[in-house]
């Protein structure tokens, strides 16, 4: 397992993720610190400065795992669920745009919230049948790219469904795209999981990436999770890929990615299973 940190490349309202004023700058902080990773939570590529990103990424050697996308439905609505075909429309062209940037970066792509909502009034079975078209181009964009999405269930607080693992597994044998997996949250399982070691079981085949915030959604260590347990859960399906802080940032940026560095480097160290 590999270690990463999520940053956003613009001003958000969406408090668990890391606004970075200087992003380059701030990839240099997390660098020396010792993450393998920065995630980078995007709201539009049009407006990011990708080739100095890019640039540093490269000269620091650190990955880019996994782009995030959610900030264009916090920030401006855009979901593929919407009543609003204009707002379908938007989501799926700008989905389709962060394809590319997954592509340059060698990144996961992240379908989170952008998913959109079961309309008010509306049932799954509708949301499902704007959903899952969408999902289908845009996976199969992102297949000739050579880019894989994953879907990240989210807690029944900020999303009326698709709230576990399970669910999302659901789904995916219904979409029927190969290059589609599952993105597991910490923070979510917390709320919705029976049996979090079940459901990461459950979702092996398709585990691709994992997102890790303790139980009050600051850094690891700072809340109640048996981070020990989930680290060794993951070990038992053989995971590899990164494990992903998406925290509060208390007390300050800085502050909380050292506690997360300090408290998953002692279950996992830099090299280790």
């Amino acid at each position: 397992m590999k270690l990463a940190y999520t940053i956003s490349t613009s001003v958000t309202r969406f408090a668990a993720v890391a606004h970075a004023a200087d992003v380059c700058a701030t990839v240099r902080l997390l660098a020396g610190m010792g993450f393998d990773g920065v995630e980078l939570a995007i709201r539009d590529p049009a407006h990011v400065e990708m080739d100095a990103i890019e640039e540093t990424v490269r000269s620091l050697d650190i990955a880019v795992p996994a782009i995030g996308t959610g900030q264009a439905f916090v920030e401006e609505g855009l979901s593929l669920t919407a009543p609003e075909a204009s707002r379908r429309d938007g989501a799926e062209a700008r989905l389709l745009a962060q394809v590319g940037t997954a592509a340059r970066f060698g990144a996961l792509l992240i379908i989170g919230l952008i998913h959109g909502p079961v309309p008010p009034g509306g049932t799954q079975d509708q949301a499902e049948e704007r959903l899952l078209p969408a999902l289908s181009r845009i996976a199969q964009a992102a297949r000739r790219r050579g880019v894989r999405l994953v879907i990240e269930p989210i807690n029944r607080y900020e999303s009326n469904w698709l709230n576990t693992v399970d669910d999302v597994m659901k789904l995916l044998a219904r979409l029927g795209e190969d290059n589609v997996g599952v993105l597991p949250d910490t923070f979510h399982m917390n709320i919705e999981e029976v049996d979090p070691a079940a459901a990461l079981r459950a979702a092996a085949s398709r585990l691709w990436h994992v997102h890790v915030a303790d139980s009050n959604r600051r850094a690891p260590g700072f809340g109640h999770l048996d981070l020990d347990a989930l680290v060794k859960g993951l070990s038992r399906v053989r995971y590899s890929g990164y494990v992903s802080a998406e925290i509060l940032q208390h007390p300050t940026l800085e502050g909380a990615a050292r506690q997360t560095v300090t408290t998953m480097r002692s279950l996992v160290p830099r090299g280790g299973a």
